[in-house]
Parts: structure tokens; C-alpha cells; sequence
């Protein structure tokens, strides 16, 4: 029977320490910082078996998403213009936004929920997100899916 794949999104803080610097050393030998496997887990500090063990497993999230359309869920105060200001970060990124609904506000806090398109053109998706939770009255943002 063919092994069926799940993925998953994580938050940094609940990947494994070995997987992380698994990321950094495949960035070392991307960059041509690194020339070599050995050289590049020597630098992170971890063995060349768990490179081999993981690296076709685990990717940056930004590093596949040109042409994908993400779906996000963010939970916001109930402010005046602050639906604007994470539209402006999006559009800022050169995304597509494909659907928005918000909620009816609870208790001051409505949940959003927003797909968007990314291009070529669209800039680092991380950093998008960050900067769309840095904003005043954001509480939380988190990926629903990524098709």
C-alpha cells in the first residue's frame, strides 16, 4: 500500500531544534556559503545522517508559495480601519486577495478569515504575516491551508 502524505504548518517554536538547523544548513549550501554537506552541518552544529534523514522533509513555508493561494485566519479587535491597514499589508506584498469574511464582533473581537494569491511578484510570506500581526488590535494570525 503506497504511503499517503500529510503536511502540516507549524509555528516555529513547536519544530524540533535538528529540523531548524536542517533548514539553515540547506540555505548554507543554496547560498554557496557552504561547499560542502560536511561543511554546512559542521557550521550548524548538526550530523551529516540527520541532514540526510530530514532534508527532503522539512522546507521554509515561504520557500513554496509563489502561485499559491493561502488561506488565513486572523482574530482582530473590532477597530475602526484595522481591516484596511491588513489589507494594505497585503497589497503592499503584491498578493491577490481572492475572499474576505469577517465575523460579527463578540465581545470587541471579530475573526477574519482571508485567501490570497501569490505571484512572482509577491514578497516573503513570513514577513508578510508578521507584519500583519504587528499591527495594533491583531491578536493572532495563522495559515487555515495553502493550496
Amino acid at each position: 500500500m503506497a504511503e499517503k502524505y500529510q503536511y502540516y504548518v507549524l509555528d516555529k517554536k513547536a519544530v524540533p531544534e535538528v529540523l531548524l538547523k536542517v533548514v539553515d544548513a540547506k540555505r548554507l549550501l543554496e547560498s554557496g556559503r557552504a561547499s560542502s554537506v560536511q561543511e554546512a552541518t559542521d557550521t550548524v552544529g548538526i550530523s551529516r545522517s540527520s541532514f540526510y534523514k530530514y532534508k527532503d522533509d522539512i522546507f521554509p513555508f515561504h520557500d513554496d508559495t509563489k502561485g499559491k493561494t493561502i488561506t488565513w485566519v486572523l482574530q482582530m479587535d473590532d477597530e475602526s480601519g484595522l481591516l484596511s491597514d491588513v489589507l494594505k499589508v497585503i497589497a503592499d506584498y503584491h498578493a491577490n486577495i481572492l475572499t474576505i469574511h469577517q465575523s460579527i464582533p463578540i465581545n470587541g473581537i471579530a475573526s477574519l478569515t482571508i485567501s490570497v494569491e501569490t505571484t512572482d511578484s509577491t514578497g516573503d510570506i513570513t514577513t508578510m504575516m508578521s507584519d500583519i500581526e504587528e499591527k495594533p488590535g491583531i491578536h493572532y494570525v495563522k495559515v487555515l491551508a495553502k493550496e
